[in-house]
């Protein structure tokens, strides 16, 4: 009999959806200590928690049956998912429950800052009857400038304009198409950001967006702009932030998370007098966590007794017959749709997918879908295995799928095209033993393994280029794993793929890029 355990506050009715389910049993164990979680964990099937168990390697070690975890809500931050993976664990989220809940918390941050709901709430409780300190901002026929028009973002855009206020987003990966039918203007960010009256702030923290409201950006705003932030602690940087308040360039800040949570007590962000906040409540709804416990124990209970796999992060939605026969491939497709995420820095229109040789006889919609869950992992936080498709259909891009039944070198090969921001062709096949090698990146010709971090360079062949790139890179301390060279003769251009053990920062990429006869410096995370 599968034995699920549930380590973390579950809301009545999901508990009920476990329990009623045949041949399985509930341990219902809220707030495990660390020591009792390694001792609870060691014999059972399913582990159901939120945010507060931590799922780290030494807890998947001592679990010798588990066969899934359950996150209810979206993020797995708490959970160690490559070594869940390498042990064969799905790890479930439930992406769609906080949506609505975390939109609402965004726009009721919003009015309050606005009008100054929090400091006259304090101002009456200290006896005092200030009606003139405290005059706001009237939101009608202001612009909202949203950053990142994903689900939650394009909720707050609805929202917003029921109050009537004027929307306009910056999100590179959306069409322009999709957002004008949303009735949003799209914009660059350094518009957004000249034009907004309130920004309110919608994106993943990726190492993109980590920073990305700093203190360039605050230097562009208007003056007395209104800053809210219910996505991640981390986007909006804090110092900047706290200076641009002290400086009068942001008229106050709105904020239900925080890089380091809780923040200390003292923190002066927290204290001043232009900024609300709330201990991260975007996703504390009854309703929402309602939502979730019954979605996650749903997912879990399938998962046991039925083998159904829905919203996996770690793995495709397939038989495990299926997946044992498609695995390489699928692990090829993601680093190909990570690479090609990662090389283009805006929206995407199309990405076209062939299938050739021997992967050409397998199903190969899993194979599809990791293509694009690759694709978008720099674009949202929430894509897996089972929304990928849903996700590019939102913002608007367009797959092709199609198949040969030969190839030219390879016993199997999967070419993917990118069209929109950029136009580009990476290709990768499967070497002998399961192991996935980029063999094409546009006209170039290669056999690279797709791991770590990676850089891409472009080049004019002219000699002493490779001993320069391996120059800085030494001086820099960064040492290199592998390097693979092509050459196009007939441009007269070459190429190198070099996976180094560590990231070269900003200074080293722009070293390399400054060298003579080199063209373009790109760095990849495979």
């Amino acid at each position: 009999m599968p034995k699920v355990l549930v380590s973390d506050s579950l809301s009545s009715q999901g508990l009920e959806i476990l329990e009623r389910a045949r041949g399985i049993e509930v341990l219902y164990a809220p707030n495990l200590a660390p020591g009792a979680l390694l001792d609870a964990i060691a014999d059972v099937d399913g582990l159901v928690i939120r945010s507060g168990t931590k799922v780290t390697g030494d807890v998947i070690a001592r679990a010798e049956r588990l066969r899934v975890i359950g996150r209810a809500g979206i993020g797995v931050d708490n959970v160690d998912v490559p070594a869940a993976t390498a042990r064969g664990i799905a790890v479930l989220n439930t992406p769609e429950g906080n949506n609505i809940t975390t939109a609402e918390h965004a726009i009721a941050l919003m009015v309050a800052l606005a009008r100054h709901i929090p400091q006259a709430t304090a101002s009456m409780k200290a006896g005092q009857w200030e009606k003139g300190r405290f005059t706001g901002l009237e939101l009608f026929n202001r612009t909202l400038g949203v950053i990142g028009i994903g689900n939650i973002g394009r909720i707050v855009a609805q929202r917003a304009q029921g109050l009537g206020m004027r929307v306009v987003a910056f999100d590179p990966h959306i069409a322009p198409e999709l957002a004008a039918r949303m009735d949003v203007e799209l914009l660059s960010l350094e518009d957004l950001l000249a034009r907004a009256d309130v920004i309110s702030v919608h994106v993943p923290k990726t190492k993109e967006t980590t920073g990305l409201l700093g203190a360039e950006a605050f230097a562009r705003v208007k003056p007395g702009v209104l800053i809210v932030n219910a996505a991640r602690g981390g986007i909006v940087n804090e110092s900047a932030l706290l200076a641009a308040l002290e400086a009068g360039k942001v008229g106050g800040a709105a904020l239900d998370v925080f890089t380091k949570e809780p923040p200390d007590g003292a923190d002066p962000l927290v204290q001043h007098e232009k900024v609300i906040c709330t201990p991260h409540l975007g996703a504390s709804t009854e309703q929402a966590q309602v939502n979730v416990a019954i979605a996650i124990a749903e997912q879990v209970r399938d998962y046991l007794v039925t083998g159904i796999v829905r919203n996996a992060v770690n793995v495709p939605s397939v038989s495990a017959e299926v997946l044992e026969q498609i695995r390489p491939y699928v692990v090829l497709a993601e680093k190909l749709g990570r690479f090609q995420g990662q090389l283009c820095p805006g929206a995407i229109e199309e990405i076209e997918i062939v299938y050739s040789g021997e992967v050409a006889e397998h199903r190969v919609a899993p194979i599809t879908i990791a293509v694009l869950k690759g694709l978008l992992e720099s674009v949202t936080d929430r894509v897996n295995m089972v929304n990928a498709p849903v996700i590019a259909q939102e913002r608007g891009i367009k797959v092709i799928e199609s198949k040969a039944s030969r190839t030219r070198d390879f016993a199997s090969a999967i070419t993917t095209r990118v069209r929109g921001c950029v136009e580009r062709l990476i290709a990768g096949a499967v070497f002998q033993g399961g192991q996935p090698r980029i063999v094409r990146i546009d006209d170039f010709m290669l056999e690279a393994i797709p791991e770590g971090p990676t850089l891409l360079l472009t080049n004019h062949d002219r000699p002493g280029v490779v001993g320069m790139v391996g120059t800085i890179l030494g001086e820099a301390s960064i040492n290199i794993a592998r390097m693979q060279l092509a050459l196009v003769r007939e441009r007269g251009e070459a190429a190198m793929l070099v996976n180094v053990d560590t990231s070269p920062g900003a200074e080293v990429l722009e070293k390399l890029r400054s060298l003579p006869n080199m063209i373009a410096v790109q760095l990849v995370e495979l």
